[in-house]
């Protein structure tokens, strides 16, 4: 594998995991404006684990969700993808570590650590696609919500938590392929073609011509 290829995509993988850390205790996961007088103003938003208002004066008021078993199925799957994610990008980060050329810790054979940076590869892979559908879940109600003509509770729009988590997705597939497409997975056999002439032929020959050849011992030394 080329070493460029590795650091690029080890980065796009860490830059991702690093962003599902900064995306997953977001608190604007879906935000709403609740317009009024300049004093009665107020903003609401949550993620998924709480949910928080502030009014004009900059008040903010945050209330965790009482019960895991009172939410809605998917606030609970987002929220089990999410901790997913970040479990895969963690193994995916050591995994591509060790199979990293730069790197001593994995041996020197360039077999197995092809072999254990795809498998980080993988992990990335998995980290990204639990991000996506975590947050693309998410959205989906969201919109769902909103485009209701009769839904009868507050209508909410995307918050920058959903597009945070979007970015690390996108960034986690893309290193994730890249190590996955690129690992060295088979050593190359260079094995150099020694010409081996047919000695049979070639012994054959000598022969006849030493038996054709005459001896100097067969001849008279005086002549």
């Amino acid at each position: 594998m080329d070493e460029i290829v590795e650091v690029v995509a080890f980065m796009f993988g860490f830059l991702g995991w690093v962003m599902v850390g900064i995306a997953l205790p977001n608190r604007y996961w879906k935000t709403s404006t609740v317009d009024g007088s300049v004093i009665t103003t107020s903003t609401i938003y949550e993620n998924l684990w709480m949910s928080c208002a502030t009014d004009a004066t900059g008040v903010h008021n945050c209330r965790d969700f009482p019960s895991l078993l009172a939410l809605s199925g998917y606030l609970q799957a987002s929220r089990a993808l999410m901790i997913a994610a970040v479990v895969m990008g963690t193994f995916g980060i050591l995994l591509t570590m060790l199979g990293m050329q730069c790197c001593k810790a994995g041996g020197e054979n360039p077999i197995l650590k092809g072999r254990i940076a795809g498998t980080g590869g993988m992990f990335f892979l998995l980290q990204g696609l639990c991000t996506m559908i975590s947050v693309s879940w998410y959205a989906f109600n969201i919109t769902q919500e909103f485009f209701d003509p009769f839904y009868p509770g507050t209508k909410f729009e995307i918050g920058e938590g959903l597009y945070i988590g979007w970015c690390s997705a996108t960034l986690a597939i893309c290193g994730g392929s890249c190590l996955l497409c690129a690992c060295k997975l088979e050593q190359p056999e260079n094995v150099p073609y020694v010409f081996q002439p047919n000695k049979g032929t070639v012994y054959s020959a000598a022969v006849t011509s030493q038996r054709g050849a005459s001896s100097p011992y067969d001849r008279n030394a005086y002549v």
